[in-house]
């Protein structure tokens, strides 16, 4: 598993956006995560922690993790306001 695969530049083609060379860690100064690269149904959105949580367990650490944390808030923030 590399960042790539949680990031929107990436595509279905194995190749990223931005002309980047692939990282082989989790770590890539232009990351930018998704949500449905978390949850394929935005049903199976539950709450911030539960991204956090898997982000974690997939090996995201400071900056990346940084960027998941906002998208996850921002994201809870929308569930809340559609409710």
């Amino acid at each position: 598993m590399i960042v790539c695969e949680f990031c929107q530049h990436y595509t279905p083609g194995g190749e990223c956006r931005l002309g980047l060379n692939l990282p082989k860690t989790m770590s890539c100064r232009e990351f930018k995560p998704g949500i449905e690269k978390f949850c394929a149904d935005p049903k199976d959105f539950v709450s911030e922690n539960q991204i956090v949580q898997m982000a974690t367990f997939f090996g995201f650490q400071r900056t990346e993790l940084k960027k998941i944390k906002a998208m996850a808030a921002g994201e809870a923030k929308r569930s809340l306001a559609a409710c």
